[in-house]
């Protein structure tokens, strides 16, 4: 090298030979953590929360706002009925939790008494009877206390249902409505006190494995981690494929709401009301009506939003059944619920990408699983058993692991 060769470069130029250098000192300095979680919707927040202090945690959300896509547009409903078998196996073994939680977790209950009533038109009254009679011949814990009622009794609930549309109906007291805000609020606080580091604005654009670990690039800066968890929801098989995992073919679908104000009804103490056969529902909502056609139409993962034609269908379904008059309706919002192939959760690790762990495929009742999901997760993330109360649902991590699909 000339002896002058310093002399030669100009400022500019050590300017950015610096910058280079310092840029590439901090890439190399990037925080080490045991466990990224990808995904701060309930059940990525749940589990930062159970794992707690045992592990190091990074908590990544893409968007502003906590829980942005499916958990904050949910129904709010804690429901025992009519579950598949294995997701009804994690809603119950996720009873104990949110009707009694951990002290000091929360300020409020988390859970309130709805009920539920289930309708039928003449030509599904004999399907309705059908399963009054099946859950009523279930062995324990399957079974449900499900009351089978007259049209009147229906209408002493719900005074504005059509007594020419309801033919049969059934009560089912074993639902409440959640209160999400404050379950999601509540596990963040938790997972904060232990030690996790909560990152909003944190979308994973791509990563490469660097010796045992991930190196994750966000839009903020690099990280390291152990153990990723995807827990994306409806982006979990793009997030992927950063991983060199495969895609388990999970597929969001849309599910549209509105809310409709109610005259001269005070609905407040209301059961929620659905269709046998969940064509339709709807249900008390801050003195409106919460109406959703249970649409479930495939789409790309992206910021839902409502079609025009499903906003009319939910109105409909309302005034077709009730003796309702809709004048206006307040508001419409959709969700993305998100199902693997055989529609149960993936939970588990990747038998492709060497730490990559699937949290994924909740299916619209990721909340009200949430503690269960959480459970078996965090057992399997840190090699400990199973829970016991768990196990006495008869789950099982072989049902979920993904190596179903891989």
């Amino acid at each position: 090298m000339p002896a002058d060769y310093a002399r030669r470069i100009s400022p500019a130029a050590t300017t950015a030979i610096f910058d280079a250098q310092f840029f590439h000192w901090i890439q190399s300095m990037a925080e080490h953590f045991d466990i990224a979680i990808i995904g701060g919707g309930i059940v990525g927040a749940a589990l930062a929360h159970t794992i707690g202090n045992r592990r190091s945690v990074v908590l990544l959300e893409r968007e502003e706002a906590w829980g942005y896509h499916s958990t904050g547009r949910s129904a709010a409903e804690f429901s025992l009925r009519f579950q598949s078998e294995g997701a009804g196996r994690l809603i119950r073994a996720s009873a104990g939790f949110l009707q009694t939680p951990p002290d000091g977790f929360c300020d409020l209950p988390l859970i309130r008494p709805r009920g539920n009533l289930c309708i039928a038109q003449a030509e599904k009254a004999g399907h309705l009877h059908h399963i009054f009679e099946a859950e009523r011949n279930k062995s324990a814990p399957m079974a449900r206390p499900l009351q089978l009622l007259t049209v009147a009794d229906a209408l002493a609930l719900v005074p504005f249902l059509d007594p020419d549309w309801v033919a049969a109906a059934l009560y089912d007291p074993d639902c409440w409505d959640i209160e999400v805000d404050s379950l999601l609020q509540s596990y963040l606080k938790s997972a904060r006190h232990a030690g996790a580091d909560l990152r909003r604005n944190a979308e994973v654009t791509g990563a490469r494995m660097e010796g045992s670990a991930w190196r994750l690039e966000t839009n903020g800066a690099d990280l390291l981690a152990t153990t990723v968890v995807n827990a994306a929801g409806g982006w979990a098989d793009p997030v992927a494929l950063h991983f060199g995992a495969t895609p388990l073919g999970l597929v969001p679908y849309r599910r549209t709401a509105i809310t409709v104000p109610v005259e001269g009804y005070d609905v407040s103490a209301m059961p929620e009301i659905n269709e046998i056969d969940e064509d339709f529902y709807f249900k008390p909502d801050a003195g409106r009506l919460l109406v959703s056609p249970a649409d479930e139409t495939p789409v790309t993962p992206h910021d839902a939003w409502p079609e025009e034609l499903d906003i009319a269908q939910a109105a409909q379904y309302l005034s077709d059944c009730t003796k309702l008059e809709i004048h206006r309706i307040s508001h419409s919002w959709a969700g993305l619920r998100t199902f693997a192939p055989d529609r149960l959760p993936v939970i588990g690790a990747s038998k492709r990408a060497p730490g990559f762990f699937w949290l994924a495929g909740l299916g619209g009742f990721g909340i009200q699983s949430s503690p269960a999901v959480a459970a078996l997760a965090s057992s399997l993330l840190l090699e400990t058993p199973i829970p016991a109360a768990l196990r006495q649902e008869g789950i099982t991590a072989e049902t979920f692991s993904p190596i179903r699909f891989e």
